[in-house]
């Protein structure tokens, strides 16, 4: 039988998480198999799908926004290995049946989306959201432009630049100058008190071997090179607020 193998994290303090009782405590344990979304964490909400303690913090920001006439609506939560898999290599499929190499397909995808086992949507920790009270035309709502300018998920953007951190909800890819790995994603929000301590986690596991071990498509192309800049751009290139 598979051994299960266990990452503890430390010990964090209250400065660094927020929103926690004054005290310092010790970081709960996960699983391998919970990191790269092969667990079976308990989930909570209809089509919220977060972990208890994520879910009951999001339901309190969606009320209070709803003072506001905005409706939080979630696009995506939580993603197990073989639904991010199954979305890899549909676009993997794509983009080299329209000419692309390997490895421009591989680049093209990791704009957005991650490798299999390497996901924060995998964590049951982290949100893609909308203001579903907003009009808006097409399909294709997780677009930048709609959340600027006069676009019709503005006004949420703007109120989560003011509120979500009040709930423990941060942005994982800001646009910072100079941010490398993924591309500015206004939507994308990680429960932070939660998160934080599962990417230390996270840290300490060996990158390559899960994204090589399951053969997704490209993984060939996966060179020693590519992995630690993946790590360093993709992974850890995010919000400073949500590095342990």
């Amino acid at each position: 039988m598979k051994r299960r193998i266990f990452i503890k994290s430390g010990i964090i303090t209250t400065t660094a998480l927020g929103l926690i009782p004054s005290s310092v405590f010790a970081v709960p344990e996960y699983s391998y198999e919970e990191l790269i979304g092969k667990g079976n964490p308990k989930l909570f909400g209809d089509a919220i799908n977060l972990r208890k303690e994520a879910y009951e913090a999001f339901i309190a920001m969606k009320k209070a926004a709803a003072a506001e006439n905005l409706n939080i609506k979630i696009v995506s939560s939580y993603r197990d290995f073989f639904r991010q898999k199954s979305i890899w290599e549909r676009k993997y499929k794509q983009y080299t049946g329209n000419g692309m190499t390997q490895e421009q397909a591989i680049s093209k995808i990791i704009e957005y989306s991650t490798i299999p086992g390497t996901s924060r949507h995998h964590w049951g920790t982290d949100i893609d959201i909308i203001d579903s009270n907003a009009k808006y035309p097409g399909n294709d709502v997780l677009d930048p432009v709609k959340f600027e300018g006069k676009g019709p998920f503005r006004p949420l953007k703007v109120w989560l630049d003011k509120n979500a951190v009040t709930y423990g909800f941060y942005l994982v890819y800001t646009d910072r100058p100079g941010r490398k790995g993924f591309k500015y994603e206004p939507w994308h929000y990680s429960y932070r008190p939660l998160s934080l301590p599962m990417l230390e986690a996270y840290k300490a596991l060996d990158v390559k071997h899960i994204i090589t071990t399951e053969k997704v498509a490209g993984a060939a192309h996966f060179s020693d090179s590519f992995v630690q800049r993946y790590r360093r751009e993709n992974i850890l290139d995010i919000n400073p607020d949500l590095l342990p």
